[in-house]
């Protein structure tokens, strides 16, 4: 049985397999990993709250601050209608 083992076409299978197994563990780990960050990133909301702050603090104009809060409304507006996005 050994011997069979150590024959070419055997351990080809056998790398394919452990390569296969490898990538597939692979993709799990990137992809839970993935959802967490996309969990922790906060939403246009949070943002727009963030940027009042600054504002109210004198830090930027109500020019810059009218134009990050009509970026982040087109933004809020894009997550309310594609209701699908969010899953």
């Amino acid at each position: 049985m050994m011997d069979f083992l150590l024959q070419p076409v055997p351990q080809a299978v056998i790398w394919t397999a452990v390569f296969v197994v490898l990538i597939v563990i692979g993709i799990y780990i990137v992809k839970r990993f993935r959802d967490q960050i996309d969990e922790d990133m906060p939403g246009p909301n949070e943002h727009i709250s963030f940027f009042r702050e600054i504002y109210d603090e004198g830090d930027i104009t109500e020019t810059e601050f009218r134009t990050i809060k009509t970026v982040l409304s087109e933004q809020l507006e894009g997550t309310l209608s594609d209701p699908d996005e969010e899953s």
